[in-house]
């Protein structure tokens, strides 16, 4: 994927993210944003898969624990939901670890409880 479609998708993300807010308001719980968001997807026409199972790997072995991505969309860009006070350092954390295990690209880490969702959406970038 090229910088060009990435930034696209990012675009589109980012206003799926804002109509969802617009038409659902802050402190719901992460659940009903991830429902909200995968239908406002299907609605645009853009593939996104939600609670994506992520096998567990250390040194070459699959162990017996799974992690869940709350949201891959176009099989390359990585959401991460929280309806939270505030983005904790660990969320990030999390978020990150996730596009080094799967080697992806891109992510969001998303907070909807805030006034305006913009101000609650952070863009990671991993080898970018």
């Amino acid at each position: 994927m090229t910088k060009e479609e990435y930034n696209k998708i990012s675009k589109q993300i980012v206003d799926v993210c804002i109509s969802v807010h617009r038409e659902m308001g802050p402190g719901l719980l992460e659940s009903v944003y991830e429902l909200c968001l995968m239908k406002e997807f299907e609605l645009r026409g853009i593939k996104a898969k939600n609670q994506v199972v992520i096998p567990l790997r250390y040194k070459g072995y699959e162990l017996s624990k799974d992690f869940k991505i709350d949201i891959l969309v176009e099989n390359e860009i990585i959401i991460e939901l929280k309806s939270a006070e505030a983005i904790l350092p660990v969320f990030e954390a999390q978020l990150i670890s996730y596009l080094r295990l799967t080697d992806k690209r891109l992510g969001f880490l998303i907070n909807f409880n805030v006034p305006l969702v913009k101000d609650g959406i952070k863009r990671y970038v991993n080898n970018y």
